[in-house]
């Protein structure tokens, strides 16, 4: 029995050291086949996307799918973003070991962490709270205690904490509402998706002075819209 045991044992921990393997591996090519040929070549976006393991964050069933090139199911009909928009979205946002950061959509907490361990802290405000319980508790795993979860309605805006020099927003809006980019410091960067569901446009807004703004488009996508978001009008001819 005792040899049976020890066989066992070294069994499961092959098997550890290959699943270990595995995702270290999914990891890499994420970066090297998905990330680095979309436009990302800032070392400290690849570096990090190459360490933080996006499994640990995906429901079982999809964990397989962690480090495709698509958005992945969370439940209450919500999505990840693709590992290429979230690393572009790190690359534009620039963020510093000093920025306070606002994060509204915390989702399943990867972007929370992939955030946490650039910045000094992270504010991250999601409405569903189940999303919220899982996202925490997979992050304290990881060590990362800058990061403040708070549940509520943020698709009006978010001024608790203001202002802020980053806010990344991970759901879209027709038009990313005002109080957002006055919520910026000077100097401050905003990450949004706007546009209609199925044409939409992911922007980088940096603010330049008390009442001046600048925007740069940084690719297309399509994005569920942010919960209780508002919706385009609807013209009547």
């Amino acid at each position: 029995m005792g040899e049976y045991s020890t066989q066992q044992v070294n069994h499961d921990s092959s098997s550890e050291t290959n699943a270990k393997f595995s995702t270290e591996l999914a990891r890499h090519n994420m970066v090297e086949q998905q990330i680095r040929p979309w436009n990302v070549l800032d070392n400290r976006v690849l570096d990090l996307m190459a360490s933080v393991p996006r499994d640990k964050f995906i429901d079982e069933p999809y964990q397989a799918l962690a480090y495709s090139d698509m958005p992945i199911p969370l439940g209450h009909s919500q999505f990840t973003m693709p590992p290429r928009e979230e690393a572009r979205m790190l690359q534009a946002l620039n963020i510093q070991s000093s920025d306070i950061v606002l994060e509204i959509g915390t989702g399943c907490g990867y972007c929370s962490a992939l955030l946490a361990n650039q910045a000094h802290k992270v504010y991250s405000v999601e409405i569903i709270e189940e999303f919220l319980q899982k996202a925490e508790a997979i992050t304290q795993q990881l060590g990362l205690e800058n990061i403040i979860f708070e549940e509520g309605d943020a698709s009006t805006g978010w001024p608790h904490y203001k202002p802020y020099d980053v806010i990344a927003i991970m759901g879209g809006f027709f038009q990313v509402p005002e109080s957002y980019k006055r919520s910026l410091q000077i100097g401050g960067r905003l990450f949004c998706i706007e546009g209609q569901e199925h044409l939409m446009q992911a922007k980088l807004i940096t603010r330049l002075s008390e009442d001046e703004w600048h925007e740069q488009n940084l690719y297309e996508t399509q994005i569920g819209l942010l919960i209780n978001a508002k919706r385009a009008q609807q013209f009547i001819f």
